[in-house]
């Protein structure tokens, strides 16, 4: 079986990527599980912390996760044409010490997509936001997934869905 986690670069209760996540969960051909998982709980990166305490609970728990699985999901929003502040920094944290990256992130494929309600489908958030891609030895090939100008309800679960199931994501 195929196990994918998924990470939501919103902490928002209605997060349109975190149901982006929860779409491509549903929406899995068999044999493949979408785990989904947020930024909740992560503690702002400090060198500091990290060096007089180690890596934080939430991060280990996390990093543990993404370790596991056979490939990386990230959801994010568009802020201010980039990804959210709390996104960068889970990643920044998952790829502490440097020593740990190829255990967590190495020859994983790595997928960005994205969902918003203006129109832009967080496409910004992902073309200026190519750095993430060094995470994963082998970056996902396939087109990026964005969903635009959702509405909470009916329709924009429909959306959701088949920006997932005609996207090239699964």
């Amino acid at each position: 079986m195929a196990r994918l986690i998924g990470i939501s670069g919103s902490l928002r209760k209605g997060s349109y990527n975190t149901a982006l996540l929860r779409a491509a969960a549903e929406c899995a051909p068999p044999g493949t599980e979408v785990e989904v998982a947020t930024c909740a709980g992560i503690p702002l990166y400090d060198a500091d912390l990290e060096e007089a305490q180690g890596i934080p609970a939430a991060v280990a728990a996390l990093k543990d996760r993404v370790a596991a699985a056979d490939g990386l999901v990230i959801a994010t929003p568009e802020y201010n044409h980039g990804i959210p502040g709390v996104l960068k920094n889970t990643i920044d944290w998952l790829s502490r010490p440097p020593a740990d990256i190829g255990r967590v992130f190495g020859g994983k494929p790595v997928a960005i997509l994205g969902a918003t309600p203006g129109a832009g489908g967080s496409q910004n958030a992902r073309t200026r936001s190519g750095y993430l891609f060094w995470v994963g030895e082998a970056p996902f090939r396939a087109g990026p997934v964005f969903a635009s100008r959702l509405t909470p309800g009916p329709l924009g679960t429909r959306r959701l869905r088949n920006a997932v199931l005609h996207g090239g994501f699964l």
